[in-house]
């Protein structure tokens, strides 16, 4: 069995394949990390409450864009399940030709979720736009070249902003809001999240489109935890919420043992 880890900023979104059935997920707060010892206890129980032995874990793969993450979950990759982790990086074989200027700064995460969108939709261009700590937008192309794409700040992080830095603005909970017309300081806030993030989705994935793909729609794919949120407003053409998960499966696939590190 393959144990997948995405650590993002906010969360650790991690997944067991059986092959290729994904057999469950989970996510733990990135904040606080924990040692290796506690990463590794956490591990082995969630996969316990899961109904799956530890042993069972014959290889794992992660992707991460903490860099300081990465001491501790290779420790407790070898100390409890006697296992050296892959790890997506640069270098690694993706399937993918990485146009970005410096192929370098773009996130493993970003990485995981082309490859995935671009072995779901075999000759499709895509988008795909990842709702999490911060939206991303990635842009591939049906031959599998990764152009790049564009970040701005997620509905968590514009939620935090707000009642941090006004004096009268609280905090709200993150939700759909009935009405854009809000009758409230908090409704008004969860309207201007909620539909100012639509349409950002939206202008910027015709933005993208245009630019990258004139003449023909691609495939628009959302992921993230946010993403289910905006379902209804038929942004994307799909949400495939594992979708970092899938790609990395793929990414561990593509790289023989020891390679990748």
């Amino acid at each position: 069995m393959l144990l997948c880890l995405d650590v993002g900023n906010t969360q650790i979104h991690g997944g067991l394949f059986d092959d290729d059935r994904l057999c469950f997920q989970f996510r733990k707060s990135t904040h606080p990390l924990g040692s290796s010892d506690e990463l590794g206890l956490f591990l082995r129980a969630v996969l316990r409450e899961n109904r799956q032995e530890p042993a069972a874990v014959q290889r794992i793969a992660i992707c991460s864009v903490v860099p300081p993450a990465a001491y501790s979950l290779r420790s407790a990759c070898l100390k409890y399940f006697e296992c050296e982790p892959f790890v997506l990086q640069a270098g690694a074989k993706t399937g993918l030709r990485v146009k970005y200027r410096n192929p370098h700064e773009v996130g493993a995460d970003r990485i995981a979720n082309a490859i995935a969108a671009n072995q779901r939709h075999p000759g499709r261009n895509a988008v795909v736009v990842d709702c999490g700590t911060a939206t991303t937008f990635d842009v591939v192309t049906a031959a599998g070249d990764y152009l790049g794409g564009a970040i701005l700040p997620g509905l968590g992080i514009s939620a935090e902003m707000l009642a941090s830095r006004t004096a009268r603005l609280p905090a709200v909970e993150i939700s759909e809001p009935a009405h854009v017309l809000g009758r409230s300081t908090v409704e008004s806030i969860q309207a201007g999240l909620f539909y100012g993030h639509v349409g950002a989705i939206r202008q910027l994935t015709a933005g993208l489109t245009r630019e990258a793909f004139p003449g023909v729609h691609p495939v628009v794919v959302g992921t993230g935890g946010f993403a289910r949120m905006f379902e209804q407003e038929e942004v994307f053409d799909e949400i495939v919420p594992e979708l970092v998960l899938l790609g990395l499966r793929q990414a561990e696939r593509l790289n023989p043992a020891g390679e990748g590190k």
